[in-house]
């Protein structure tokens, strides 16, 4: 789920920041610079790991601040395709479903990467149909187990219209296809049944 990515970037060293340590004052830049941010290929900045290196500390003609060229980690959230995850429902419309892990949102289960049988119910819940005939709703803050099916990192937008979702730079698609995976209350009987079993043997 996490990776550490090393970096080598030439860093404009804001002035009111020199009265600091330079390692911190390199160490609180970076962090305004990739916290929170996504880097194309390599995930979402979760946090400045270390700084490996740092060199120079010229002021170029015409600016008025030292640039350092410095070497870092950062720890990146970077989902394999193939994992699995645990996450909450947080939304849901007529595509599928909308996932958040809490730090990251930007996770989606479309209905045709959901469990055989799964269809969207007159109040716009997606629910699960038995071959009992038993209807298990998807409901919001639900915990919900997924695959990682790809991860996508899109192009930023030249222009934005007001009814258009909020940009998002990196997207999950997310699967339920599959034994052990959709809502976790589906398969907490069948776990505690298995725990029951394996002390039974003992």
């Amino acid at each position: 789920m996490f990776a550490l990515s090393q970096i080598e970037h030439d860093m404009p060293m804001p002035p009111q920041l020199m009265n600091r340590p330079l390692v911190d004052a390199i160490k609180a830049q970076l962090e305004r610079l990739f916290l929170d941010k996504v880097i194309a290929n390599l995930g979402l900045c979760v946090s400045v790991y270390d700084i490996r290196s740092v060199e120079g500390g010229s002021i170029h003609p015409g600016e008025g601040c030292s640039t350092y060229k410095v070497s870092f980690r950062l720890l990146m959230f970077k989902p394999f395709n193939g994992e699995v995850l645990v996450g909450k429902i947080s939304g849901y419309d007529d595509k599928g479903l909308q996932v958040s892990l809490d730090f990251f949102s930007d996770i989606c289960i479309p209905g045709h990467l959901m469990q055989y049988g799964t269809v969207r119910g007159p109040d716009g819940r997606w629910m699960l149909k038995t071959e009992d005939g038993d209807e298990l709703h998807l409901d919001l803050d639900d915990e919900i187990r997924f695959l990682v099916s790809s991860t996508k990192y899109l192009p930023i937008p030249v222009e934005q219209k007001e009814d258009d979702p909020p940009f998002a730079p990196m997207q999950i698609v997310g699967s339920i296809k599959g034994d052990g995976l959709g809502l976790l209350a589906w398969w907490a009987t069948d776990e505690e049944d298995g725990e029951e079993v394996a002390e039974a043997e003992q």
